[in-house]
């Protein structure tokens, strides 16, 4: 699991940003790490809809999604801990304001309506699509107050606290939560021995 994709974040901005990974400090884990996984996160964060061709996808795609990434990374952290810089800023705006990849109603072989692209993937238009998913997300005071840094021991990921009683502690419960669990355990085990 270190390397593979996370979706947990609530956010395809956040989503994005959780596709590098460790503690913050510490030497990340690039899960963004060829244009095949680029392809699988673009259809696994729903940023695409499911069966769209991503031929296109190439090494200058990856480059171009990592960019934005460390850029969106930098600016929800900031957020976080207080504020993000203004030229940072100024840098998620100018992508926002590329139009979002036009969408479309397919039927599908059973007739029910399905989500397509209009024309083939554009590599700006979709930065452009998570860029505004961030301007969205940052300037709701609503959703920005419910951005939680996980508390696991080795995990820095940003996501939405949406929980009940906004009390969630980790990113995934089945997987920083779990790991939380069993280290309680182990320490809980060594100490009665």
């Amino acid at each position: 699991m270190e390397g593979g994709l996370r979706f947990d974040g609530g956010r395809l901005c956040l989503d994005l940003v959780g596709t590098v990974g460790g503690r913050l400090g510490a030497e990340p884990v690039e899960r963004l790490d060829s244009p095949e996984r680029l392809r699988d996160w673009l259809l696994g964060s729903g940023a695409v809809p499911p069966g769209t061709p991503l031929a296109a996808v190439d090494a200058a795609w990856l480059a171009r999604f990592r960019a934005v990434r460390d850029l969106l990374h930098r600016v929800v952290h900031a957020e976080v801990d207080g504020r993000a810089a203004d030229p940072d800023l100024e840098r998620v705006n100018a992508l926002a304001v590329t139009a979002p990849p036009a969408l479309k109603a397919d039927r599908g072989a059973d007739g029910t309506l399905l989500r397509s692209l209009a024309g083939a993937p554009d590599c700006g238009a979709l930065l452009g699509q998570v860029a505004r998913d961030a301007v969205e997300l940052l300037t709701d005071p609503a959703a920005r107050g419910q951005l939680r840094r996980c508390e696991g021991e080795t995990c820095s990921l940003v996501y939405l606290d949406t929980s009940r009683g906004r009390r969630r502690r980790w990113c995934s419960s089945e997987v920083c939560g779990n790991r939380e669990r069993v280290a309680r355990h182990r320490r809980r085990t060594v100490g009665t021995r």
